[in-house]
């Protein structure tokens, strides 16, 4: 040991004693039952931040077929697909990106307004995917040889009608899943009104 720790003086300050009250109760054991500090939305704030960012993706993939769909415009094809006519993957996109960003917003900061909001969101992309499923259906049939309808060459429509119908039914897959993640959050949302916002987020 060094001398000039030996030397040096130690302080200590002790609390004051602590009195414990006693209670004239008797000593039979008691069981108390403690509530979870963790109510059940909180399990799904990170699949709500998942789901929100899946339905951003989902839109951005959207919008950019849609600009792939752009291109099909030239000669000999007289007219757009159908599915392009309708403005889908467009309206769809701004839909989706919105409602997977009130999502990421609802799981950052839990209020009333932001749950509301994002209930209404995803009731809009519900029924924009339920729609859009119909018309990308309808699009099947009216398109289906839209390609090889007006080229006279077989050989490179075949590849790119398959190129095409790859499109449309890559938009449909896109759809349903924007359908499923929309409408599990509008089902989950309900129980969110019976609980304190601020306590879960």
């Amino acid at each position: 040991m060094d001398s000039n720790t030996a030397h040096n003086p130690v302080f200590m300050v002790l609390p004051p004693e602590v009195t414990v009250p006693e209670f004239h109760q008797s000593r039979e054991p008691t069981a108390t039952t403690l509530e979870s500090t963790m109510p059940f939305p909180k399990l799904l704030t990170t699949k709500i931040k998942i789901s929100g960012a899946i339905q951003i993706l989902l839109g951005l993939m959207n919008f950019s077929f849609g600009v792939i769909l752009v291109f099909t415009f030239v000669d000999p094809y007289p007219r757009f697909p159908f599915i392009f006519v309708t403005g889908y993957p467009f309206w769809s996109s701004i839909l989706f990106v919105n409602s997977g960003a009130c999502l990421i917003a609802l799981e950052r900061k839990g209020t009333e307004t932001l749950v509301k909001m994002s209930r209404t969101m995803n009731c809009f992309s519900v029924l924009a995917a339920a729609f859009g499923i119909g018309l990308l259906a309808f699009g099947f049939v009216v398109d289906q040889h839209y390609l090889c309808g007006y080229s006279g060459e077989v050989s490179p429509c075949k590849a790119v009608n398959i190129l095409f119908l790859g499109i449309l039914i890559m938009l449909m897959v896109f759809s349903v899943l924007e359908l499923l993640i929309a409408l599990s959050f509008s089902v989950l949302s309900r129980h969110f009104d019976c609980c304190d916002c601020e306590e879960w987020c």
